[in-house]
């Protein structure tokens, strides 16, 4: 009942009233229905009349890419790597981990196979014997073929053979609307966009015969209607990037394939729900409703390929598109470590980066959002990235160490207030903190976390995500409060963990600013608080004061509890990196200026999807309910 009531007041009724409908739908057979088997190849148009359409891509073909730039390009050693892999079998999974995979539906992490004959709807979203899906869905996605064309294009090795075998390949052994590659209708229109990407640079190759054109055809058009068929669950039920990519994949498709029957309406309906979805999604300060960095690099990446392709053709969306893409820029830029182009390990992160275009280190974050600020005519495209979305004519563009935004002054802290975000830049140093109420659903119990960097080292971090299908244990750590920078009240949590995704007692009261010091340049003071803790007392209150000393390596991190019952003690957690230890310290008072010692425990630190080491946490201790912590820089003693 709690979980019924929670998901009614938090969510709406007109979700939980499309959950339910959809679950009978799926139990009865009749959404099963809805997606058809065993579909006769249709021709839709033939391999001349498709070279012959007017609409355009990125690029014209890889004949006219390579007539365009001169010899002197060659793939780099960490492409050539990657290539070595594929050749021996290995794909690199969430830009983590290199898994040898030998069948499109077997588990690579545990030998599990899915069982291709059963309709999608009959497959299980969770498992403990199939483990994550997501290791399944990963190759099927063909992000990998980018790798492939840009080691084709870089060394002159024509590798069309390979490509295209692998996508005859996926067609043999996922047939239409069966097993577990045809379940996500995010994955599906991911897919179309790679095998697209694809199609038009080997669109003059011999490899791609009519025969191979005719099949492709064929399961694109199924695959778009699938994500057509099922937009509401990604609209309604799920409602984040998921919805953006399907949308802007719709329209897409009615662009590019415009013989496809339903292909106009997809692509009327596609840009109406795609400008819909934005809006929506991206808050008007710029922050995005699922509360993570790498989430939002996502869109920043759909952005990118919506608002070329568009212009490319001859249209447009709707302005709000422009501006919250704008908006995004300038949110993740502030969020971002000038020295090493990465952001706070922040939010939910399964390794998702849709378009690797680039060799940069996946925490970079510079190359797509360069390639966006191009593309918005902001700043010239300065990394690879921009030559394969036809925005410069350099594939040797520079691989890093400028972010295009230049700082008006050393000291420059930022409010987002409507997603809840507080950043502050002196000089070398980036502090970051979380600070918001929800109307979306939250995705981590993460509220007044503090992320700090210096000269491009993240010192005090977040933990990350770790994996989202796994024992409860790691899905309560990486997702509560415990890895977070913040507060626990005893072993409770800001929110109470559901199943899967879902929280109960949501913060629905918070508010935080940096405070005007009346002139004062010696410091900046941010202060904010939440009430949490619901499942625990009523009205909780955290409040949480930083002042940062400008100039100077130095913060003071204050909280206080209200209205907390005193049987729980007053936990504040610190999760520094080993670069912290090399020349800061943190000493903590409690509310008697007593000092508190920290206890080192157990913590955990996932900077890639399904990867985790064991690391250090901090954790100051009191049963009053102030904690003052001072971070400082250690004096460096004489050699």
């Amino acid at each position: 009942m709690l979980f019924f009531f929670n998901l009614l007041v938090n969510m709406g009724p007109r979700y939980v009233w499309f959950r339910l409908r959809y679950e009978l739908r799926r139990r009865t057979g009749l959404l099963k229905a809805q997606f058809p088997v065993n579909l006769p190849l249709k021709e839709f148009t033939n391999l001349p009349q498709w070279k012959e359409l007017q609409g355009r891509f990125f690029f014209e073909s890889r004949e006219e890419l390579l007539a365009s730039v001169s010899d002197g390009s060659k793939p780099s050693d960490a492409l050539k790597q990657q290539i070595a892999e594929y050749q021996k079998g290995n794909i690199l999974f969430f830009s983590a981990t290199y898994y040898s995979v030998t069948d499109w539906l077997a588990n690579p992490t545990n030998g599990y196979r899915y069982d291709a004959t059963k309709h999608w709807t009959q497959i299980p979203d969770f498992s403990p014997t199939a483990g994550d899906i997501k290791y399944v869905w990963e190759k099927s996605r063909f992000a990998f073929l980018y790798p492939l064309i840009r080691y084709d294009f870089s060394a002159k090795e024509d590798l069309s053979e390979m490509v295209f075998g692998e996508i005859d390949s996926w067609i043999t052994t996922n047939p239409i609307n069966c097993g577990p590659n045809w379940q996500c209708s995010q994955e599906i229109s991911l897919r179309v966009l790679n095998w697209t990407f694809a199609l038009h640079y080997y669109k003059n190759s011999s490899a791609l015969t009519e025969e191979r054109f005719q099949r492709m055809m064929h399961v694109i058009y199924w695959q778009m209607r699938h994500v057509e068929a099922n937009i509401d669950f990604s609209r309604i039920a799920v409602r984040n990037n998921h919805a953006i990519t399907e949308t802007l994949t719709l329209y897409l498709v009615g662009l590019l394939y415009p013989f496809f029957t339903e292909s106009k309406r997809w692509k009327t309906l596609g840009k109406q729900w795609f400008e819909e979805e934005i809006a929506y999604q991206i808050y008007k300060d710029g922050t995005f409703l699922q509360f993570s960095m790498n989430y939002h690099r996502v869109v920043i990446q759909l952005l990118t390929w919506g608002i070329r392709l568009a212009e490319l053709n001859g249209e447009r969306f709707d302005n709000v598109v422009y501006e919250r893409a704008q908006k995004s820029l300038d949110f993740l830029r502030a969020c971002q470590d000038e020295k090493s182009g990465w952001l706070p390990n922040y939010g939910n992160n399964d390794g998702a980066l849709f378009f690797p275009l680039n060799t940069a280190h996946f925490r970079d974050y510079r190359p797509q959002l360069n390639a966006l600020a191009s593309v918005l005519k902001i700043e010239e495209g300065s990394f690879e990235d921009s030559f394969w979305y036809g925005l410069t004519a350099d594939f040797n563009t520079k691989q890093g160490f400028s972010n295009g935004h230049n700082r008006q002054s050393s000291i420059d802290n930022r409010q987002f207030n409507a997603g809840g975000y507080y950043t502050l830049h002196d000089g070398d140093s980036l502090t970051f903190i979380r600070c918001g109420a929800y109307k979306d659903r939250p995705f981590q119990a993460d509220n007044l976390h503090l992320d700090l960097w210096v000269n491009g080292q993240n010192l005090l971090r977040d933990a990350g995500s770790y994996l989202y299908n796994t024992d409860e244990k790691w899905t309560k750590y990486f997702a509560g409060t415990a890895s977070h920078n913040t507060v626990m009240l005893g072993e409770y949590g800001q929110m109470l963990k559901g199943p899967r995704f879902v929280w109960y007692h949501w913060v629905k009261k918070a508010s935080g600013a940096w405070q005007n010091q009346a002139g004062d340049p010696s410091c900046q003071i941010f202060e904010g608080y939440i009430q949490a803790f619901g499942h625990v007392g009523k009205n909780i209150i955290h409040r949480r004061r930083l002042t940062k000393y400008t100039g100077e390596y130095r913060w003071l991190v204050e909280d206080w509890l209200e209205n907390a019952p005193e049987s729980a003690p007053m936990h504040q957690i610190w999760h520094p990196s080993e670069d912290f230890f090399e020349g800061f310290s943190l000493k903590a008072v409690d509310q008697n200026n007593q000092e508190l010692m920290a206890q080192e425990t157990q913590g955990w630190y996932s900077e890639l999807y399904g990867k985790k080491v064991p690391v250090k946490r901090l954790v100051f201790s009191t049963s009053m309910r102030y904690i003052k912590t001072e971070i400082f820089a250690v004096p460096l003693l004489p050699v």
